[in-house]
């Protein structure tokens, strides 16, 4: 195959999805019109559903496979990866540092997104034969939209997954751990896709419980390790932090330029970058989410899409911003490769800005260690998201089998270039989100009107199963949940 010729289709192709008459404005339209149905739930409820997943952390004895927060951090370690570092990178390189506004919008917007598919989710899950619960959009789209067009719907999402799950979950998060370990530490790339294959098979053999364990101690963990490297750099350089704002803000509605190889960047440009660039590091409307959001121990599906809904927020809002600001505050973001006498390649860029902004090796260490942890993350997350999409597909046989090929591919990722891997992903993700947005909204209703009840009832989340129980008995949302997870069990 000429492989040319397949990247200018691929290209062409992410150019209509990601283009401004398809999944921009679906992407920010849903999110927008979610916010307004549901009352602006990611800003009101922000603070308890924080305190809900981040330091009560469970429900208790409720049904499901793993704890809310080892759900949040499956869902975090898919989403926290190659795109908080090098994805920022690539969208304020090409659209300026308005590029990081439109990845704040999309998150903003994107929480009330993530909230209602994590919701549904819950909402619709379902027990496989294994007695594990399964659920997420190829499972909600089918059960909550009658007739065939919901099961067009979910049948295609879950093709469109399973292919994304080689490209964003797999061979693009495994190379940049090999290229990066190899330019950092001369690690051989053979030497890294083996290990990295073998450290994969191994967790994945556990299942959803395995990689919950993991997830729950690597993710917190790394994201601490990463941030508290970026805000040292951010207090050293506090006084650029106000200009650094005024230039977000400025270029988000102006377009930017930089020097060098940037010849110029419009506004369409910096919301393009912005909105896809955000949607590849937080996942909101791509209904990923709600994969891992299904297995979690919940009392009551409202719960957990505001656990769920809290990865968007510490995904964009914090890790991303931290990254974006650093490149901004340091000027690395505007800077010229001394031997091309271009602008520097967004691979580089993020390390380049962490090594000026902190003394010695240290800012190289974080960057290139933060980007292997984030990368083997996403890999195991993915991998969770492509299993429960295949086994739709073809039944819990396949699943197994899958672990194994799955981790093979990690090994190839790990050792060729990947071009045309990329650009892949990117189209991948936008076809999976499609039959997914289009599904919250047909669904819409259904959302805030279960929604609305529960938060009548509880709105600081502190209501424990007994209460829930007494407050919802009756409701047929309530009563039709329950008589689906008997019937599964």
């Amino acid at each position: 195959m000429d492989m040319s010729k397949l990247q200018s289709f691929l290209d062409y192709m992410g150019g209509i999805v990601w283009g401004p008459y398809l999944l921009i404005p679906l992407l920010l339209g849903t999110g927008l019109y979610l916010t307004f149905r549901l009352g602006g739930i990611q800003l009101v409820r922000l603070g308890a559903a924080l305190r809900l997943g981040l330091i009560k952390r469970s429900d208790g004895d409720a049904d499901g496979d793993i704890s809310q927060f080892q759900a949040l951090t499956t869902a975090m370690a898919a989403t926290v990866g190659t795109g908080n570092i090098v994805g920022v990178a690539t969208a304020i390189s090409i659209g300026g540092p308005g590029a990081l506004f439109w990845m704040w919008v999309t998150a903003i917007l994107g929480m009330a997104s993530k909230y209602a598919e994590a919701f549904l989710g819950v909402r619709y899950r379902t027990t496989d034969e294994v007695g594990e619960k399964n659920g997420g959009p190829q499972y909600y789209l089918e059960r909550g939209i009658p007739g065939a067009f919901g099961k067009f719907l979910a049948l295609t999402f879950a093709i469109f997954a399973v292919c994304a799950c080689f490209g964003i979950g797999n061979m693009t998060q495994g190379n940049s751990i090999a290229s990066n370990l190899e330019r950092s530490f001369m690690i051989p790339a053979w030497v890294t896709g083996l290990l990295l294959a073998v450290l994969t098979l191994v967790v994945l053999v556990g299942g959803i419980k395995s990689i919950g364990r993991v997830t729950a101690g690597l993710v917190p963990a790394m994201i601490l390790f990463y941030v508290a490297g970026a805000l040292y750099i951010l207090i050293a350089n506090v006084g650029a932090i106000p200009g650094a704002f005024a230039e977000i803000f400025g270029s988000a509605f102006t377009g930017s330029s930089a020097v060098g190889g940037f010849v110029g960047s419009t506004i369409m440009i910096a919301v393009q970058l912005g909105v896809a660039r955000g949607i590849f590091s937080n996942e909101s409307g791509m209904g990923s989410a709600a994969i891992a959001a299904a297995s979690a121990q919940t009392t009551h599906p409202v719960r957990q899409g505001l656990v769920s809904m809290t990865q968007t927020f510490i995904d964009t809002i914090i890790v991303v911003s931290c990254t974006g600001l650093v490149l901004i505050t340091t000027g690395v973001w505007n800077e010229i490769d001394p031997a091309t006498g271009e602008q520097l390649s967004a691979a580089i860029m993020t390390g380049q800005a962490f090594t000026h902004g902190l003394p010695g090796q240290w800012g190289h260490w974080i960057v290139t260690i933060g980007l292997v942890l984030f990368a083997y993350s996403t890999i195991l997350g993915w991998a969770y998201y492509g299993e429960r999409n295949l086994e739709r597909l073809v039944g819990h046989g396949g699943v197994m089998p899958f672990r194994i090929f799955f981790s093979l591919i990690v090994f190839i990722g790990c050792t060729m270039q990947l071009e045309v891997v990329w650009s892949f992903s990117d189209v991948m993700n936008g076809l999976m989100a499609i039959p997914n947005l289009i599904g919250l909204l047909i669904m819409s209703g259904l959302i805030a009107r279960e929604t609305n009840f529960y938060l009548k009832h509880d709105p600081k989340l502190e209501a424990n199963r007994a209460e829930i129980e007494a407050f919802m008995k009756g409701e047929p949302g309530w009563e039709e949940w329950k008589r689906d997870e008997r019937m599964s069990s």
